[in-house]
């Protein structure tokens, strides 16, 4: 009965464990809503915003990680750095500076349905 009860626990951390690796995979990519912004204000990394610069807000990523984002709607994609926090509205995942969304294709519509994938941290 032990035996059973052992191997009953050693399958559930395996299980576990995948999940976990797998959460941890996923996390260097993802889909969602993006928009942008051109302010001229100081960024949650210190630096001055500045909208010509390829760079990009998220929740979490680490200051300086570099994204490739991909526009869901026309294909073309662009490298950003994650330079600041945010969005905070819900179902995006990024903001992007204005140079960022004009070499994407939605300056126009103000936001996009992105796909992202880290490229270096």
């Amino acid at each position: 009965m032990a035996k059973k009860i052992r191997m009953a626990v050693v399958a559930a951390a395996v299980v576990m464990s995948s999940t976990i690796a797998a959460g941890t995979a996923s996390a260097k990519n993802g889909c969602g809503g993006a928009s942008w912004y051109a302010l001229t204000s100081k960024t949650a990394s210190g630096e001055r915003m500045n909208a010509a610069k390829l760079t990009a807000a998220h929740k979490s990523f680490r200051f300086g990680t570099k994204l490739r984002v991909t526009n869901s709607r026309n294909g073309k994609s662009v490298i950003v750095r994650i330079n600041d926090r945010g969005p905070f509205i819900r179902g995006r995942v990024l903001d992007l500076s204005k140079a960022a969304a004009n070499h994407i294709g939605m300056i126009r519509s103000g936001h996009a349905k992105v796909c992202y994938e880290v490229v270096s941290r």
